[in-house]
């Protein structure tokens, strides 16, 4: 009976923990033998391989802090602070039951560990122990572990207000196709894990502040205690037990508080590095011994103070000697490097007589950048510029429904260092300049203060901007700007003149190519239409008019549908464009306002659409309105589209449609912010409310 009921409770257990993976239960497994050594006897060789494994521990811990790049690729580290901390604290009550009930036998009664670090650390003085035992208790509590507390306070307060300024900057890179939803997303959980890491440390730098309290409060107990226990239950004369128990005491003192500063230490580096691609001893290496000049100057003034009377002229000598050999040797290596450097180019050949390989084809798309801005486009050194150009061309694609040309991008020596230029057919439409290195921090129009650095305009909208350094990016955010490197400014400007220049771009090729693609689904349909019906440069033509109002094409479809049903009847381009705004209603009004509700819109004056319905029938091009009635058009339509962007409204104005084609051509250039709608492009579901009236005081 025994041996089934061993069985079954052995085969339940098995198939407990048969989908349970080891390194799942580690952390429950430590934590419950952590808190067993505080209540169970210890013998003396398992609290020696206790100790042991906890100095280990600690110089692991130190060793990954060291060559980790950034705080959040150690993000475990206020878990392992913690732990640290209560293995120590439950191997001082264990080592304490052994000390005081062992102590009377001798100097290794609480294990070969504690008297390694009572005797050979402090040559068996106890005294001296004691000394010894407050330095390093107050050097962890007074300076590392309170400095790095304070810096992870100040860390985690400026990250959290640095937060709303990080997410606006990862909403623009996402708005303008330079990153996905998957890399946004990534980005966003970064920063809040960021804020809570800081908020991690800051709260378990207490831990160890606590833990030096109590290791000083261990250390006095232990010691009374073990004199109330020697002299009352062993007869052991005052100065024997003191002797025997105080070095006891001081032995398990060092070893927690030794491991205890190592952690400090390496929480306080961990917390106190800034963030780049190299880890604590290469920038070390590379920014403090990396001068020859710096060396020289050290070496020159250690030997100068050697040569003083009465001071050891030994150390200081050699010291400058290894100081003047290291600046010899990195003269030495920069000048192999120098002398490694490429030659001057050879003589150019004889030019040869012009040939039609010298006529170069004009570009659609062009970027040309200064000799500066080379590293951002050239693939060899990973140039974020082309990535971020591949974005820009996917964005533009899915939200305008065809693919532009591609961006042809080459160096010019003619423009300025830092200076670059976006070329439509030969024609620049753009220029700027950027500062590799720094960031510009554009004003959204809210920010909480100036920043110091080089004044400019964002080259994309003209928003007030400043070039500020890298390590003036955080607070940048902090008051409100809107802060984005060199790259992403060429590539936003890049993005704002593609989508204003989408009519130009959609080529006959790029036409062609939409129909090819809708053939595969729907021949028929194209068969029916090209050339039937209508001839490419007609179509063509039609979705230049869609698009130079800033209407997409992705629905083809129902563009050529559209087309197929008005095309025997009519030819003109304008009026076909007008006929398959009708069918494009729907899509059209939910561009203008992607949450469905109430359509806020401005109307004419009854009198103003007499008089414009008056001029249409005159002149149908609507060459013959009247200076005056086309000043007053103009005055009211600018002045209403600013009061409603005020108001947070999008500025759009509803006419009959007879009339919409000639106020759209009229008040394009004018007013180009406002957008003009038909009643018949209006679906007759949607809720219309007119918020004022053009013209009412005419």
């Amino acid at each position: 009976m025994t041996s089934t009921t061993t069985t079954t409770f052995t085969a339940k257990l098995t198939y407990l923990f048969s989908g349970v993976k080891a390194h799942s239960i580690a952390g429950p497994l430590l934590i419950l033998m952590i808190l067993g050594m505080m209540v169970l006897p210890l013998p003396a060789f398992l609290l020696d391989m206790m100790f042991t494994f906890n100095i280990a521990l600690s110089i692991m811990v130190l060793l990954v802090s060291i060559h980790t790049l950034k705080p959040l690729d150690f993000a475990v580290f206020p878990t392992v602070l913690l732990l640290s901390t209560l293995l120590r604290l439950s191997l001082n009550v264990a080592s304490t039951r052994i000390v005081l009930m062992e102590g009377h036998k001798g100097p290794d009664a609480a294990g070969k560990v504690i008297e390694a670090f009572g005797h050979y650390l402090v040559g068996g003085n106890y005294t001296v122990g004691i000394v010894v035992f407050i330095i390093l208790v107050v050097i962890n509590f007074m300076v590392i572990t309170k400095g790095a507390g304070r810096i992870a306070e100040v860390s985690a307060r400026f990250t959290l207000d640095a937060m709303p300024g990080k997410q606006m900057a990862i909403d623009a890179d996402l708005n303008a196709g330079l990153i996905g939803e998957e890399e946004a997303g990534k980005r966003r959980t970064t920063i809040a894990q960021e804020a809570e890491f800081y908020g991690s440390m800051d709260g378990a730098s207490k831990f160890v502040r606590g833990d030096a309290i109590a290791g000083i409060l261990i250390l006095f107990i232990n010691v009374i205690g073990g004199l109330i226990i020697g002299m009352l239950q062993h007869d052991l004369d005052m100065a024997t037990a003191a002797k025997s128990y105080t070095l006891l005491a001081i032995g398990d003192g060092l070893v927690a508080q030794i491991p205890a500063l190592i952690i400090s230490t390496a929480a306080g580096l961990v917390v106190s590095r800034v963030g780049t691609d190299q880890n604590i001893s290469t920038q070390l290496a590379g920014q403090l011994f990396s001068q020859p000049q710096v060396l020289i100057l050290t070496a020159a003034i250690i030997g100068l103070m050697g040569l003083i009377p009465g001071m050891p002229h030994i150390a200081f000598l050699l010291l400058a000697a290894v100081l003047g050999g290291g600046a010899y040797l990195l003269t030495q290596r920069s000048r192999r490097i120098t002398a490694q450097a490429p030659a001057m180019p050879a003589a150019q050949p004889e030019i040869q007589d012009a040939s039609w390989d010298d006529v170069m084809p004009v570009d659609i798309l062009g970027l040309e950048v200064g000799y500066r801005l080379i590293p951002l486009v050239d693939g060899a050194q990973d140039g974020e510029l082309l990535r971020r150009i591949k974005g820009v061309r996917k964005k533009f694609a899915q939200e305008i429904g065809y693919l532009p040309p591609p961006v042809h991008i080459r160096d010019n020596l003619e423009l300025r260092p830092n200076g670059y230029r976006i070329a439509l057919k030969g024609v620049v439409i753009g220029a700027g300049d950027v500062n590799v290195g720094q960031y510009l921090a554009i004003n959204p129009g809210s920010v909480g203060g100036t920043l110091p650095g080089l004044a400019t305009t964002d080259p994309a909208f003209g928003l007030p901007a400043v070039w500020i350094e890298a390590h003036q990016r955080e607070q940048a955010q902090m008051l409100g700007y809107t802060v984005v490197d060199a790259g992403t400014v060429v590539a936003t400007h890049l993005n704002h003149l593609v989508h204003g220049h989408a009519a130009e771009l959609l080529g006959r090729t790029e036409v062609q190519q939409l129909l090819d693609r809708l053939a595969k689904e729907s021949p028929k349909l194209i068969e029916d239409l090209i050339p039937k019906l209508l001839s490419l440069s007609s179509l063509q033509k039609v979705l230049q008019n869609l698009l130079e109002e800033n209407v997409h094409i992705r629905d083809m479809r129902t563009i050529v549908d559209a087309l197929t049903e008005h095309a025997g009847r009519v030819q003109d381009p304008h009026e076909l464009t007008a006929l398959v705004r009708i069918a494009l209603g729907r899509a059209i009004v939910q561009q203008i306002w992607p949450q469905a509700g109430e359509l806020q819109v401005m109307a004419l004056d009854s009198g103003l659409e007499r008089l414009l319905t008056q001029a249409l029938q005159a002149s149908p091009n609507g060459t013959g309105i009247e200076p005056g009635l086309a000043d007053t058009l103009l005055r009211e339509a600018s002045g209403a589209s600013q009061r409603q962007e005020q108001v947070g409204l999008v500025p759009v104005l509803l006419v009959p449609a007879p009339l919409r084609t000639l106020l759209a051509r009229f008040l394009r250039r004018a007013v180009p912010q406002l957008k003009i709608l038909s009643h018949a492009e209006v679906p007759d579901s949607s809720n219309i409310k007119v918020t004022s009236i053009l013209g009412a005081r005419a």
